[in-house]
């Protein structure tokens, strides 16, 4: 039987990007979250401020880092989202306290 492309392909839960409500696939990334909110650019480099895109999708790259749940420098391609989750980009170089 053919799905109907608009049916959830998981449960959906709710996940918190800058301050905002996203609805999200429970087996959904932190990086996809961020990509389908921001476009695949959605992080800055710590060096130089270009723009940077996941690439490898499978936590070899770095390059999908975000802040979860305030802890910074996570791979939001390993990370898969929960109800209630907070997410923000990370944008440049952090801090260590």
């Amino acid at each position: 039987m053919l799905r109907n492309c608009t049916e959830p392909e998981s449960p959906q839960v709710t996940v918190v990007v800058e301050g905002r409500a996203v609805a999200a696939g429970a087996d959904e990334s932190v990086a996809s979250v961020l990509m389908r909110v921001f476009g695949v650019e959605y992080r800055s480099s710590a060096i130089d401020g270009s723009a940077r895109a996941p690439y490898c999708m499978i936590g070899a790259c770095f390059e999908c880092l975000a802040q979860v749940d305030g802890i910074p420098n996570r791979q939001g391609c390993l990370v898969t989202v929960r109800e209630g989750m907070t997410i923000a980009r990370q944008n440049g170089r952090v801090g260590i306290e």
